[in-house]
Protein backbone atom coordinates (compact mmCIF):
# COMPACT_ATOMS: atom_id res chain seq x y z
CA UNK A 1 0.00 0.00 0.00
CA UNK A 2 1.43 3.27 -0.86
CA UNK A 3 1.60 6.67 0.53
CA UNK A 4 -1.18 8.32 -1.66
CA UNK A 5 -4.70 6.73 -2.07
CA UNK A 6 -5.62 6.70 -6.17
CA UNK A 7 -8.85 4.85 -5.10
CA UNK A 8 -10.43 8.17 -4.15
CA UNK A 9 -13.63 9.24 -5.35
CA UNK A 10 -13.39 13.04 -6.36
CA UNK A 11 -16.67 14.94 -7.11
CA UNK A 12 -15.53 17.07 -10.02
CA UNK A 13 -19.18 18.07 -10.89
CA UNK A 14 -20.08 21.60 -9.75
CA UNK A 15 -16.39 23.07 -10.27
CA UNK A 16 -16.82 24.14 -14.30
CA UNK A 17 -14.74 21.64 -14.89
CA UNK A 18 -14.89 20.93 -18.79
CA UNK A 19 -14.52 16.26 -18.25
CA UNK A 20 -17.73 16.20 -16.12
CA UNK A 21 -19.72 19.85 -15.87
CA UNK A 22 -19.35 19.55 -20.13
CA UNK A 23 -20.94 16.36 -20.40
CA UNK A 24 -24.32 17.55 -22.17
CA UNK A 25 -22.48 20.10 -24.40
CA UNK A 26 -19.93 17.58 -25.40
CA UNK A 27 -22.19 14.27 -25.80
CA UNK A 28 -25.75 15.47 -24.97
CA UNK A 29 -25.77 13.37 -22.28
CA UNK A 30 -25.25 14.58 -18.21
CA UNK A 31 -25.08 10.60 -17.31
CA UNK A 32 -22.36 9.54 -19.86
CA UNK A 33 -19.05 8.27 -17.84
CA UNK A 34 -16.49 10.51 -18.95
CA UNK A 35 -13.44 9.12 -20.07
CA UNK A 36 -12.29 11.75 -22.43
CA UNK A 37 -10.60 15.23 -21.60
CA UNK A 38 -6.69 14.47 -20.56
CA UNK A 39 -6.78 15.32 -17.34
CA UNK A 40 -6.74 12.89 -14.22
CA UNK A 41 -9.43 12.31 -11.65
CA UNK A 42 -7.20 12.24 -8.67
CA UNK A 43 -6.58 15.26 -7.05
CA UNK A 44 -3.86 17.25 -7.07
CA UNK A 45 -0.87 16.36 -4.60
CA UNK A 46 -1.22 17.40 -1.37
CA UNK A 47 2.45 18.87 -1.31
CA UNK A 48 1.36 20.91 -4.60
CA UNK A 49 -2.13 21.86 -2.75
CA UNK A 50 -0.38 23.08 0.39
CA UNK A 51 2.08 25.39 -2.00
CA UNK A 52 -0.53 26.80 -3.56
CA UNK A 53 -2.65 27.49 -0.43
CA UNK A 54 0.51 29.10 1.48
CA UNK A 55 1.52 31.92 -1.11
CA UNK A 56 -2.63 32.68 -1.32
CA UNK A 57 -2.22 33.31 2.06
CA UNK A 58 0.10 36.25 1.67
CA UNK A 59 -3.08 38.02 0.18
CA UNK A 60 -1.39 40.19 -2.47
CA UNK A 61 -1.53 38.81 -5.83
CA UNK A 62 0.65 41.58 -7.94
CA UNK A 63 3.17 41.70 -10.61
CA UNK A 64 5.57 38.59 -10.18
CA UNK A 65 8.46 36.82 -11.96
CA UNK A 66 10.14 33.30 -12.15
CA UNK A 67 12.66 33.06 -8.92
CA UNK A 68 16.45 31.21 -9.20
CA UNK A 69 14.48 28.86 -7.11
CA UNK A 70 11.99 27.99 -9.52
CA UNK A 71 14.90 27.43 -12.54
CA UNK A 72 16.73 24.73 -10.22
CA UNK A 73 13.76 23.48 -9.75
CA UNK A 74 13.23 22.84 -13.47
CA UNK A 75 16.50 22.04 -14.08
CA UNK A 76 16.63 19.36 -10.97
CA UNK A 77 13.81 17.75 -12.23
CA UNK A 78 15.18 17.41 -16.15
CA UNK A 79 18.53 15.69 -14.33
CA UNK A 80 16.42 13.31 -11.98
CA UNK A 81 13.90 12.27 -14.07
CA UNK A 82 15.51 12.63 -17.70
CA UNK A 83 19.41 12.32 -17.38
CA UNK A 84 18.97 15.97 -19.53
CA UNK A 85 21.25 18.53 -18.17
CA UNK A 86 20.01 22.14 -19.08
CA UNK A 87 21.01 25.65 -18.31
CA UNK A 88 19.10 28.26 -17.04
CA UNK A 89 19.21 30.36 -20.40
CA UNK A 90 17.45 27.32 -21.97
CA UNK A 91 14.18 27.56 -20.06
CA UNK A 92 11.30 29.91 -21.21
CA UNK A 93 7.51 30.17 -20.50
CA UNK A 94 4.85 29.37 -21.81
CA UNK A 95 0.55 29.30 -20.63
CA UNK A 96 0.24 26.05 -22.12
CA UNK A 97 1.99 23.23 -24.54
CA UNK A 98 -0.45 24.63 -27.16
CA UNK A 99 0.45 28.02 -26.87
CA UNK A 100 3.36 27.37 -27.15
CA UNK A 101 3.48 25.85 -30.49
CA UNK A 102 1.44 28.35 -31.62
CA UNK A 103 3.94 30.50 -30.91
CA UNK A 104 6.69 28.74 -32.07
CA UNK A 105 4.99 28.69 -35.10
CA UNK A 106 4.64 32.39 -35.44
CA UNK A 107 8.32 32.34 -34.56
CA UNK A 108 9.97 30.42 -36.55
CA UNK A 109 7.82 30.05 -40.06
CA UNK A 110 5.94 32.57 -41.79
CA UNK A 111 2.21 32.23 -43.57
CA UNK A 112 1.96 29.82 -46.28
CA UNK A 113 4.86 28.08 -44.82
CA UNK A 114 4.48 24.18 -44.80
CA UNK A 115 4.24 22.36 -41.17
CA UNK A 116 4.68 18.87 -40.89
CA UNK A 117 2.27 16.85 -38.72
CA UNK A 118 2.18 12.56 -38.12
CA UNK A 119 -1.27 11.95 -37.54
CA UNK A 120 -2.85 10.11 -35.82
CA UNK A 121 -2.07 13.01 -33.66
CA UNK A 122 -3.53 15.35 -30.91
CA UNK A 123 -5.36 17.64 -32.25
CA UNK A 124 -4.96 20.77 -31.52
CA UNK A 125 -1.47 20.55 -33.78
CA UNK A 126 -4.00 20.62 -36.94
CA UNK A 127 -5.61 24.20 -35.30
CA UNK A 128 -1.92 25.38 -34.46
CA UNK A 129 -1.15 24.93 -37.94
CA UNK A 130 -4.29 26.08 -40.07
CA UNK A 131 -4.90 29.10 -37.07
CA UNK A 132 -1.71 30.82 -37.94
CA UNK A 133 -2.79 30.60 -42.03
CA UNK A 134 0.25 27.69 -42.59
CA UNK A 135 0.39 25.02 -44.92
CA UNK A 136 -0.17 21.19 -43.19
CA UNK A 137 1.39 18.84 -45.04
CA UNK A 138 0.37 15.14 -43.48
CA UNK A 139 3.13 12.28 -42.97
CA UNK A 140 1.02 9.17 -41.11
CA UNK A 141 2.70 7.15 -38.77
CA UNK A 142 2.45 3.29 -39.86
CA UNK A 143 1.29 0.68 -37.04
CA UNK A 144 4.16 -1.90 -37.43
CA UNK A 145 4.23 -4.85 -34.88
CA UNK A 146 1.30 -3.42 -33.18
CA UNK A 147 2.56 0.03 -32.51
CA UNK A 148 3.72 3.25 -34.38
CA UNK A 149 6.21 4.06 -36.01
CA UNK A 150 7.54 6.67 -38.53
CA UNK A 151 7.38 6.12 -42.59
CA UNK A 152 10.29 8.07 -43.42
CA UNK A 153 9.84 7.43 -47.05
CA UNK A 154 6.76 9.11 -47.29
CA UNK A 155 8.33 11.99 -45.09
CA UNK A 156 11.08 12.55 -47.82
CA UNK A 157 8.78 12.56 -50.85
CA UNK A 158 6.76 15.34 -49.13
CA UNK A 159 9.26 17.81 -48.53
CA UNK A 160 10.04 20.44 -50.59
CA UNK A 161 11.64 24.29 -50.11
CA UNK A 162 8.68 25.34 -48.74
CA UNK A 163 8.81 23.14 -45.39
CA UNK A 164 9.94 24.84 -42.25
CA UNK A 165 8.74 23.03 -39.07
CA UNK A 166 7.66 19.52 -38.01
CA UNK A 167 5.22 19.39 -35.14
CA UNK A 168 6.45 16.22 -32.97
CA UNK A 169 4.46 14.17 -30.54
CA UNK A 170 7.11 12.62 -28.10
CA UNK A 171 5.83 10.78 -26.45
CA UNK A 172 2.89 9.80 -29.03
CA UNK A 173 -0.74 10.97 -28.30
CA UNK A 174 -2.77 9.03 -28.65
CA UNK A 175 -1.23 5.76 -29.73
CA UNK A 176 1.31 5.96 -26.04
CA UNK A 177 5.04 5.47 -28.15
CA UNK A 178 8.08 6.64 -26.44
CA UNK A 179 10.20 6.86 -29.37
CA UNK A 180 13.27 5.00 -29.42
CA UNK A 181 16.62 6.60 -29.66
CA UNK A 182 16.83 4.89 -33.87
CA UNK A 183 13.96 6.47 -34.82
CA UNK A 184 14.35 10.04 -33.21
CA UNK A 185 18.26 10.25 -34.67
CA UNK A 186 16.55 9.61 -38.32
CA UNK A 187 13.87 11.97 -37.97
CA UNK A 188 16.07 14.71 -36.43
CA UNK A 189 18.91 13.56 -39.87
CA UNK A 190 16.42 13.83 -42.12
CA UNK A 191 14.89 17.48 -40.62
CA UNK A 192 18.72 18.82 -40.40
CA UNK A 193 19.41 17.64 -43.72
CA UNK A 194 16.17 19.78 -45.17
CA UNK A 195 16.60 22.81 -42.81
CA UNK A 196 13.73 21.64 -41.00
CA UNK A 197 12.72 23.00 -37.61
CA UNK A 198 11.38 20.34 -35.14
CA UNK A 199 8.85 21.66 -32.59
CA UNK A 200 8.83 18.75 -29.69
CA UNK A 201 5.72 18.60 -27.27
CA UNK A 202 6.86 16.04 -24.79
CA UNK A 203 4.28 17.45 -22.47
CA UNK A 204 3.58 13.43 -21.42
CA UNK A 205 7.41 12.72 -21.02
CA UNK A 206 7.58 12.01 -17.56
CA UNK A 207 4.46 9.62 -17.52
CA UNK A 208 6.83 6.60 -19.12
CA UNK A 209 5.89 3.01 -18.22
CA UNK A 210 8.62 0.68 -16.71
CA UNK A 211 10.77 -0.81 -19.26
CA UNK A 212 11.04 2.34 -21.18
CA UNK A 213 12.63 5.53 -21.66
CA UNK A 214 11.87 8.78 -22.67
CA UNK A 215 14.49 10.51 -24.71
CA UNK A 216 14.55 14.58 -25.44
CA UNK A 217 14.52 15.18 -28.72
CA UNK A 218 17.93 17.66 -27.58
CA UNK A 219 19.53 15.50 -26.04
CA UNK A 220 20.52 13.77 -28.99
CA UNK A 221 23.68 15.78 -30.08
CA UNK A 222 24.43 19.39 -30.37
CA UNK A 223 23.23 19.97 -33.63
CA UNK A 224 19.99 18.40 -33.01
CA UNK A 225 19.51 20.46 -30.07
CA UNK A 226 20.47 23.73 -31.83
CA UNK A 227 17.28 22.52 -34.11
CA UNK A 228 14.77 22.36 -31.98
CA UNK A 229 12.64 23.72 -29.26
CA UNK A 230 10.84 21.46 -26.90
CA UNK A 231 7.57 21.80 -24.81
CA UNK A 232 7.09 20.41 -21.59
CA UNK A 233 4.83 21.29 -18.95
CA UNK A 234 3.54 19.51 -15.36
CA UNK A 235 0.35 19.79 -16.06
CA UNK A 236 -0.74 16.14 -17.01
CA UNK A 237 1.73 14.54 -14.76
CA UNK A 238 0.62 16.46 -11.67
CA UNK A 239 -2.97 17.39 -12.46
CA UNK A 240 -3.02 21.02 -12.55
CA UNK A 241 -3.64 21.56 -15.90
CA UNK A 242 -6.15 24.58 -14.71
CA UNK A 243 -3.16 26.43 -13.87
CA UNK A 244 -2.01 26.97 -17.21
CA UNK A 245 1.87 27.11 -16.70
CA UNK A 246 4.11 24.99 -19.12
CA UNK A 247 7.97 25.52 -19.98
CA UNK A 248 9.73 26.01 -23.17
CA UNK A 249 13.16 24.36 -23.46
CA UNK A 250 15.10 26.03 -26.63
CA UNK A 251 19.49 25.48 -26.38
CA UNK A 252 19.74 28.22 -29.52
CA UNK A 253 20.49 31.60 -28.07
CA UNK A 254 18.65 33.02 -31.75
CA UNK A 255 15.76 30.62 -31.43
CA UNK A 256 15.08 31.64 -27.71
CA UNK A 257 15.01 35.34 -28.85
CA UNK A 258 13.30 34.43 -31.88
CA UNK A 259 10.52 32.63 -29.41
CA UNK A 260 10.66 35.03 -27.27
CA UNK A 261 9.54 38.36 -29.14
CA UNK A 262 6.58 36.00 -30.13
CA UNK A 263 5.38 35.31 -26.76
CA UNK A 264 5.90 38.95 -25.65
CA UNK A 265 4.11 40.56 -28.15
CA UNK A 266 0.70 39.42 -26.64
CA UNK A 267 2.50 40.09 -22.86
CA UNK A 268 2.16 36.43 -22.30
CA UNK A 269 5.43 35.87 -21.02
CA UNK A 270 4.92 36.59 -17.29
CA UNK A 271 2.52 33.63 -16.49
CA UNK A 272 0.48 33.36 -13.02
CA UNK A 273 1.72 33.12 -9.60
CA UNK A 274 0.05 29.99 -8.91
CA UNK A 275 1.06 28.38 -11.51
CA UNK A 276 4.43 29.15 -11.11
CA UNK A 277 4.10 27.91 -7.48
CA UNK A 278 2.51 24.08 -8.16
CA UNK A 279 5.44 23.92 -11.39
CA UNK A 280 8.16 24.98 -8.76
CA UNK A 281 6.91 22.43 -6.41
CA UNK A 282 5.81 19.57 -8.52
CA UNK A 283 9.43 19.31 -9.80
CA UNK A 284 10.83 19.87 -6.58
CA UNK A 285 8.86 17.14 -4.42
CA UNK A 286 6.99 15.28 -6.87
CA UNK A 287 9.00 11.76 -7.46
CA UNK A 288 7.86 9.56 -5.22
CA UNK A 289 4.16 11.15 -5.48
CA UNK A 290 4.50 10.04 -9.06
CA UNK A 291 6.42 6.31 -9.02
CA UNK A 292 3.25 5.92 -7.41
CA UNK A 293 1.04 7.26 -9.98
CA UNK A 294 2.56 5.12 -12.48
CA UNK A 295 2.87 1.98 -10.69
CA UNK A 296 -1.11 2.51 -10.20
CA UNK A 297 -2.03 3.72 -13.88
CA UNK A 298 -0.21 0.49 -14.89
CA UNK A 299 -2.25 -1.69 -12.86
CA UNK A 300 -5.40 0.52 -14.53
CA UNK A 301 -4.00 -0.51 -17.76
CA UNK A 302 -3.40 -4.42 -17.27
CA UNK A 303 -6.73 -4.76 -16.39
CA UNK A 304 -8.43 -2.88 -19.37
CA UNK A 305 -5.83 -5.11 -21.64
CA UNK A 306 -7.47 -8.62 -19.84
CA UNK A 307 -11.10 -6.89 -19.94
CA UNK A 308 -10.88 -6.31 -23.59
CA UNK A 309 -8.65 -9.68 -24.20
CA UNK A 310 -11.69 -12.27 -21.92
CA UNK A 311 -14.85 -10.13 -22.93
CA UNK A 312 -14.37 -7.71 -26.24
CA UNK A 313 -11.41 -9.61 -28.65
CA UNK A 314 -12.25 -7.37 -31.44
CA UNK A 315 -11.38 -4.59 -29.94
CA UNK A 316 -7.02 -4.06 -30.55
CA UNK A 317 -5.77 -2.12 -27.42
CA UNK A 318 -2.39 -0.58 -28.85
CA UNK A 319 -0.39 -1.02 -25.69
CA UNK A 320 1.25 2.03 -24.33
CA UNK A 321 4.66 2.70 -23.29
CA UNK A 322 3.92 5.77 -22.02
CA UNK A 323 0.45 8.23 -20.97
CA UNK A 324 -2.41 7.02 -18.87
CA UNK A 325 -4.57 7.67 -22.95
CA UNK A 326 -5.67 4.42 -24.19
CA UNK A 327 -6.21 4.25 -28.11
CA UNK A 328 -8.48 1.45 -29.11
CA UNK A 329 -9.26 0.44 -32.23
CA UNK A 330 -13.25 -0.94 -32.82
CA UNK A 331 -13.09 -1.00 -36.59
CA UNK A 332 -13.64 -4.62 -37.15
CA UNK A 333 -17.41 -3.69 -35.64
CA UNK A 334 -17.64 -1.96 -39.15
CA UNK A 335 -18.42 1.52 -37.54
CA UNK A 336 -17.60 4.76 -38.59
CA UNK A 337 -16.44 7.42 -36.72
CA UNK A 338 -20.19 9.42 -35.63
CA UNK A 339 -21.56 5.77 -35.46
CA UNK A 340 -18.91 4.61 -33.02
CA UNK A 341 -19.30 7.78 -30.69
CA UNK A 342 -23.51 7.68 -30.99
CA UNK A 343 -22.67 3.40 -29.70
CA UNK A 344 -20.51 4.69 -26.81
CA UNK A 345 -23.24 7.58 -25.85
CA UNK A 346 -26.24 5.92 -26.37
CA UNK A 347 -25.54 2.25 -25.85
CA UNK A 348 -22.77 2.09 -23.67
CA UNK A 349 -23.04 5.75 -21.42
CA UNK A 350 -19.35 6.10 -21.82
CA UNK A 351 -17.73 9.35 -23.12
CA UNK A 352 -14.64 8.84 -24.95
CA UNK A 353 -12.65 10.72 -27.46
CA UNK A 354 -13.28 9.87 -31.55
CA UNK A 355 -10.78 8.77 -33.46
CA UNK A 356 -10.91 10.67 -36.39
CA UNK A 357 -10.71 14.11 -34.72
CA UNK A 358 -6.79 12.61 -34.35
CA UNK A 359 -6.83 12.58 -38.34
CA UNK A 360 -5.61 10.00 -40.79
CA UNK A 361 -5.53 6.74 -39.42
CA UNK A 362 -7.84 7.34 -36.70
CA UNK A 363 -11.23 6.94 -38.46
CA UNK A 364 -12.79 3.53 -36.15
CA UNK A 365 -10.73 4.08 -32.84
CA UNK A 366 -11.57 6.10 -29.51
CA UNK A 367 -9.00 7.17 -26.82
CA UNK A 368 -9.92 6.05 -23.36
CA UNK A 369 -8.41 8.10 -20.40
CA UNK A 370 -7.42 5.71 -17.58
CA UNK A 371 -6.14 8.12 -14.82
CA UNK A 372 -8.85 7.54 -12.58
CA UNK A 373 -10.07 5.40 -10.04
CA UNK A 374 -9.88 1.96 -10.82
CA UNK A 375 -13.98 1.51 -9.36
CA UNK A 376 -14.70 4.18 -12.08
CA UNK A 377 -12.39 2.21 -15.26
CA UNK A 378 -14.61 -1.14 -13.93
CA UNK A 379 -17.34 0.64 -14.57
CA UNK A 380 -17.05 1.94 -17.32
CA UNK A 381 -15.23 -1.51 -18.53
CA UNK A 382 -18.62 -3.03 -17.47
CA UNK A 383 -20.53 -0.66 -19.33
CA UNK A 384 -19.20 -0.93 -22.58
CA UNK A 385 -19.26 -5.02 -22.35
CA UNK A 386 -23.05 -4.48 -21.78
CA UNK A 387 -23.67 -2.87 -24.74
CA UNK A 388 -21.74 -5.37 -26.62
CA UNK A 389 -23.94 -7.83 -25.22
CA UNK A 390 -21.10 -9.46 -22.78
CA UNK A 391 -20.67 -9.70 -18.93
CA UNK A 392 -18.88 -8.51 -16.59
CA UNK A 393 -15.80 -9.28 -15.16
Amino acid sequence: MGKYNFDEIVPREGTNCIKYDGRVRMFGDAGVLPLWVADMDFKTPPFIVDAVKRRAGHEIFGYTFRGESYFDAVIGWMKRRHNWEIQKEWISFSPGVVAGLTFAIEAFSKPGDEVVVQPPVYFPFFDCVKGTNRKMTENPLKIVNGRYTFDFDDLKSKITKNTKLLLLSNPQNPGGMVWTREELEELAAICLENKIMIISDEIHSDLIFKGNKHIPLATLSPEIARNCMISMAPSKTFNVAGLSSSLVIIPDKVKMARFERAIGVGHLEMGNIFGTVALETAYTHGDEWLDELLDYLWENYLLLESYFATHLPMVKVMRPEATYLIWLDFSAYGMKDAELMKFAVEKAGVGLNNGGKFGSGGDGWQRLNIGCPRSTLEEALKRLGSAFGVGGF
